[in-house]
């Protein structure tokens, strides 16, 4: 028995729903045809258009009545088999062009496209986002290490020894500070230590003197006083990225602390956080919501700190 010519393979393997259609295409592709490609790309493009529908049907399932008879199992199961082969209906006359874009790209029948197996330089997408961000930095660094902020590259460096020594430090200074802009000094001790990793890790200038900046406040455009610029971890959608940025630098632990309760208390977008000072909890995640930090934990950090048992046993 003669077998199928090359033209009855493909109008066969047009049937979405034959499971032997793939092996069909196999057997057509084998057979040297040219027109091969041109099926071949017809069918991506039927996938295509495919995916296209099965989107818009989700978007349809998600306003649709839990309770229609028109939104069971047995419903969509038939209309995903008549929108596979519509998605095929639909290119077989033309579509898209998605198809003829192909055929030229991987026949190489013109010379203005260029062969599927040439390597494009012009497609490396990351070397566009590298240079990006090259740019981005160079940009940041001469703007932060400009004279107009009058400041010069610094680095984080221990101002405490032990957790025993920041406690004894600073909870005589934030009980006075709490006194004052009604807040909770157990509060405040807390997130300086979640800020500073315990007095491991505060900002100190180029000259190696401390900025005594134990609540990670950069110097904004209003800040009239003494910066450092350092390396900063932010979040961006929640992944961290390494920024540089300038921070307050102040002459004591008593000048740092007074110029945080100013902050808090005179930003109009804390005013939740103040309303609820007395309460550590909502204090806090009122802080996070603000934007006073972009870490997605921040609040839960400074809790976890604020209800530990080493906090809680260096309380004088």
């Amino acid at each position: 028995m003669e077998s199928l010519s090359t033209k009855t393979q493909l109008d066969m393997a047009r049937n979405v729903h034959d499971m032997g259609s793939i092996n069909k295409m196999r057997e057509a592709i084998a057979s040297g045809d040219e027109t091969v490609l041109q099926e071949a790309a017809q069918q991506f493009e039927a996938i295509f258009v495919q995916m296209m529908l099965k989107s818009m049907r989700k978007a349809q399932d998600a306003l649709a009545d839990e309770n229609s008879p028109f939104n069971s199992q047995q419903v969509k199961f038939y209309r995903d088999m008549h929108d596979q082969q519509l998605a095929t209906d639909l290119t077989s006359g033309g579509g898209l062009g998605l198809a003829d874009v192909i055929v030229k790209q991987l026949g190489q029948t013109e010379d203005s496209y260029t062969p599927a197996s040439v390597i494009r330089s012009d497609g490396d997408l990351s070397s566009l986002n590298r240079n990006r961000v090259q740019n981005v930095e160079q940009a940041q660094d001469a703007a932060l290490h400009s004279e107009s902020i009058k400041s010069k590259s610094a680095q984080k460096d221990a101002m405490f020894e032990t957790p025993e020594q920041f406690i004894e430090s600073l909870m005589p200074i934030a009980e006075k500070i709490a006194e004052k802009y009604g807040m909770d000094p157990k509060a405040i001790v807390s997130q300086a230590a979640v800020e500073t990793g315990w007095g491991k890790f505060v900002i100190h200038k180029s000259d190696g003197s401390s900025s005594h900046n134990l609540f990670g406040i950069k110097a904004n455009k209003g800040w009239q006083g003494e910066q450092a610029v350092v390396d900063t971890l932010e979040f961006n959608n929640g992944l961290p990225q390494k920024q540089k940025a300038a921070f307050r630098s102040y002459s004591s632990v008593e000048e740092a602390m007074e110029d945080y309760g100013r902050f808090i208390t005179t930003q109009p977008r804390y005013s939740r956080a103040v309303d609820n000072a007395s309460d550590a909890l909502k204090y806090t995640s009122a802080l996070q919501e603000a934007g006073y930090a972009t870490d997605p934990e921040y609040a839960s950090k400074i809790m976890a700190v604020y209800n530990s048992d080493r906090l809680r046993g260096l309380m004088p």
